[in-house]
């Protein structure tokens, strides 16, 4: 109640509140004034509202809030299954295909999220269509039966119910109401929300300094990368604004927005809940400093995991530029080309299934290092290991730690990046250590994590700022 009194954006998609008198529902920081408390109503997420009888807002938009970033910290089955729906699991194999994902019944799925969301799987990739629609419909001059098929809907009377159901207007009204001309044709342009504060510098820094040629690029203040989608591929381009992430797609499928806008992201952490973040990790003395420097840092992650973790096999025990340089030859010569209107990128980053076919002897590094490349691949190709947004975090570090040539400093580097663990630490890496040398914090790899117990759950922010100690590319933008 005192975050919907005080109008405060740091809960906007936290949870969303419904009026009972004018049957709309808001998110919390909506400037319109707060209604009388007895004629408010709760909810978890803006599908339960929809589910519920709510429309939405015309003026705070609450389908357009960040994300809950609950979400993101739960390794649970609730976690699982709404990182998997908001990756259109569900729009793409049904429920039956969503639960065969988690190894539960659809029974079971239905009714943990009902009773912990306040809504099904159906109910809440509907929300998800909704919101994808109302982006093609103001930001494109789309036909409306393309922008239905685009955004996931059978029809194009499920599409128009939907739209007048969720936002109260027609498809044609939303259109005409929308600020700006539609693009005829050509990249969508879109605005990604987070909360604040953000701080670019790490986040993009860290991008830039260890993009692979040919699949990443940082051009004109723009981090410019390849997206292999569901039904093709896509090029995105994101560029850090005071309030929100420029975002500019071209996708080969207009049914990929979805799960395009979701990865980009889930890439740049931008569900994170800052404030949380910082309040706690300002509570130690030795960080304090550093958080106040630059709050809001994120952790960088990224848009293909199986990819990530390649990267880090090849990235061990090497510079930064040796890294880039191993994985630009592996997507010449493995990963499949894409065109680039810009023309700065050329590929692909190469399937597991694609690598795992490659001849040991063509591998320009050391021995053991081919061992653990090859084992990683095939263990990813065949399945055996599971790095999915639905991945069962331990049950992955498990397997990771049990390949030859994988050890604590990637295990838990791919927890951080590519899983999305919030808690992973990397208590063996360089920079870590020497941070921790520089702040009077224990040097051994036992003692340090034993000290970091008091950053639980949010060490991976931590290491974020822990980096910032050191002179290196990954902790500042470059130059335009």
């Amino acid at each position: 109640m005192r975050a919907v009194r005080s109008r405060d954006a740091r809960f906007d998609g936290w949870f969303f509140t419904a009026v009972l008198t004018t049957g709309i529902y808001c998110r919390p920081s909506c400037p319109v004034a707060p209604p009388k408390p007895e004629n408010m109503r709760f909810f978890p997420t803006s599908a339960a509202a929809q589910q519920a009888g709510f429309r939405a807002c015309k003026r705070c938009r609450p389908d357009a809030s960040p994300g809950s970033p609950e979400w993101n910290q739960r390794a649970d089955l609730v976690g699982r299954a709404m990182r998997l729906i908001a990756d259109g699991v569900v729009d793409r194999e049904g429920v039956p295909g969503l639960a065969a994902r988690l190894g539960y019944s659809a029974r079971q799925v239905e009714r943990q999220l009902l009773a912990e969301v306040g809504a099904g799987p159906l109910a809440l990739a509907r929300a998800q269509r909704a919101q994808t629609a109302r982006v093609l419909v103001e930001t494109t001059a789309l036909p409306m039966a393309e922008v239905a098929l685009a955004a996931g809907f059978g029809s194009i009377r499920a599409f128009n119910d939907t739209v007048r159901e969720v936002f109260a207007v027609a498809p044609s009204e939303l259109r005409r109401r929308a600020p700006g001309a539609p693009a005829p044709s050509g990249p969508l342009s879109l605005r990604l929300p987070f909360r604040a504060p953000l701080c670019p510098d790490n986040l993009f820094g860290h991008l830039a300094a260890t993009a692979v040629p040919g699949v990443e690029e940082w051009r004109d203040g723009v981090y410019r990368r390849t997206l292999r989608l569901p039904h093709g591929h896509g090029v995105v381009a994101l560029r850090p604004m005071p309030d929100h992430i420029g975002c500019r797609l071209s996708l080969s499928d207009l049914r990929d927005l979805p799960v395009a806008i979701n990865r980009c992201r889930r890439m740049l952490d931008l569900d994170a809940d800052p404030a949380a973040v910082d309040e706690l990790l300002r509570s130690d003395a030795l960080l304090r400093e550093l958080v106040d420097k630059n709050p809001g840092r994120r952790v960088p992650r990224t848009a293909d995991s199986a990819e990530f973790a390649v990267r880090t096999v090849l990235g061990q025990q090497v510079s930064t530029a040796a890294a880039r340089t191993l994985a630009a030859r592996l997507v010449v010569e493995h990963g499949a080309e894409v065109a680039d209107a810009e023309g700065g990128l050329t590929h692909l980053f190469p399937e597991p299934e694609a690598l795992a076919a490659v001849d040991p002897a063509t591998l320009a590094f050391p021995q053991s290092r081919r061992r653990a490349l090859l084992a990683l691949v095939n263990a990813l190709a065949e399945g055996q290991i599971d790095l999915d947004v639905s991945g069962d975090w331990r049950r992955a570090r498990a397997g990771l730690a049990a390949l030859p040539g994988i050890g604590p400093w990637s295990v838990e580097s791919i927890a951080m990046r590519a899983l999305g663990d919030p808690d992973a630490f990397i208590a063996t890496d360089l920079g870590v250590r020497l941070a921790a040398r520089q702040l009077g914090l224990p040097r051994t790899p036992a003692a340090l994590t034993a000290r970091a117990a008091a950053w639980r759950p949010w060490r991976a922010y931590a290491v974020q700022y822990l980096w910032a100690t050191g002179d290196h590319a990954i902790n500042r933008l470059p130059a335009a």
